[in-house]
């Protein structure tokens, strides 16, 4: 599959004593990356899309941290790792709500010490340390290999290489191409969401790792478009991915073959489109908590209870415990809160199955703003 329209080629390796054909990537330095006039027209309007919920989010605080959960949650969704949003958001403030919720609340741990990195310039050192974050709950990777560039062969569909649908560069290639990639992402002569929809692709034909590239791969996305934007939360992509992964998959291909514009034609109007519904959530959700503001005018305005409606649009599952230590409270108080919100209809007892010994924490979730970001945008 040689050729000058190629992002790449085939090269044979060896497998298990058989032959059998590996893709590498050209490097990104090596590369041209000019587009068409539809392709530069959609690009301009997902900047400007972007941008937008970006400083939307800036605006409203802890309610942004609920584009970060649709993500993180999204992300993980792509991957098969399904678990209600409830569980997720309990295992984040240390609920042992079973593998599903911890590996899901992981992958958001990992979107956030990226997005919190953007300020500074990508190193190997950074995606090492969100594959860590990303593993923290275990996986079938052994310890060597999490952090670390795969040292074997992988590949992607099928049971081996003979029949898999993608097979990425033998493992002695991923360092050098790795190296070419991050200095990719850290310059600026593209625009914004063309360079992030081309270190993506790079990276998930690298496929560097032993596992996780999926999400890491879209980690990226967000990393470069706060890194060139300074945006404190981007759009949530994979909540779109999700929604058309044979678009996805077809654009993917077409890059390799070197088709740039109809995959960042398609990465364009995804953040474009993910942007306008992150600016719906963002305003469906500041509705939502000024309407539990109105349910407690008759609550005394230095009752603890007051400060937690800002607490639960960032994390909507809370114990008195969590209370206590954000706030810097008692607990009685933080109890003494919840039960107030409770009665107002903000919050009810959430009621995870006993997973150890002892007398379980008690949750309390705000069900009204779970099912909004749940069901959002249509999914």
């Amino acid at each position: 599959m040689e050729g000058s329209g190629y992002r790449g080629h085939d090269i044979p390796i060896v497998w298990s004593g058989t032959r059998v054909r590996a893709w590498v990537p050209r490097p990104l330095a090596d590369q041209g990356f000019e587009l068409g006039t539809r392709a530069i027209r959609l690009t301009e309007r997902a900047v400007a899309s972007v941008a937008t919920a970006g400083n939307r989010s800036a605006l409203l605080g802890p309610l942004s941290t609920l584009l970060l959960r649709s993500e993180g949650v999204a992300s993980s969704f792509i991957e098969g790792l399904r678990s209600p949003l409830a569980d997720v958001a309990a295992a984040e403030v240390g609920g042992t709500l079973g593998d599903a919720a911890s590996y899901v609340a992981d992958n958001l741990g990992a979107v956030v010490g990226a997005l919190a990195s953007s300020r500074s310039r990508l190193t190997e050192a950074d995606l090492h340390l969100w594959h860590r974050r990303l593993m923290e709950s275990g996986g079938a990777l052994p310890p060597p290999m999490v952090g670390a560039y795969r040292t074997e062969q992988s590949w992607i569909g099928g049971t081996s290489p003979r029949d898999a649908a993608y097979v990425p560069p033998p493992p002695e290639l991923v360092g050098e191409l790795m190296e070419d990639l991050v200095t990719f992402a850290n310059d600026d002569a593209l625009d914004p969401v063309t360079q992030a929809a081309v270190v993506h692709a790079q990276f998930e034909s690298i496929h560097p790792y032993g596992d996780g590239n999926g999400r890491i791969g879209r980690i990226l996305i967000g990393w470069v478009l706060s890194h060139r934007l300074d945006l404190t939360v981007p759009p949530p992509v994979s909540v779109l991915i999700a929604r058309d992964p044979g678009g996805y998959l077809a654009g993917m291909t077409l890059f390799r073959m070197g088709h740039l514009d109809a995959w960042v034609e398609w990465m364009a109007v995804a953040l474009e489109r993910s942007s306008e519904a992150a600016v719906e959530l963002l305003a469906r959700s500041e509705e939502l908590l000024s309407e539990w503001r109105v349910r407690l005018v008759r609550v005394r305005e230095d009752a603890v209870a007051h400060r937690v409606i800002d607490l639960l649009a960032e994390q909507p599952v809370l114990s008195a415990a969590t209370i206590a230590d954000r706030l810097g409270v008692s607990l009685r108080s933080g109890q003494s809160a919840l039960a107030t919100l409770a009665r107002h209809g903000i919050v009810e007892r959430y009621r995870p199955e006993a997973t150890g010994p002892g007398r379980p924490t008690q949750y309390f979730m705000a069900s009204e703003l779970l099912e909004l970001v749940s069901g959002w945008p249509g999914r």
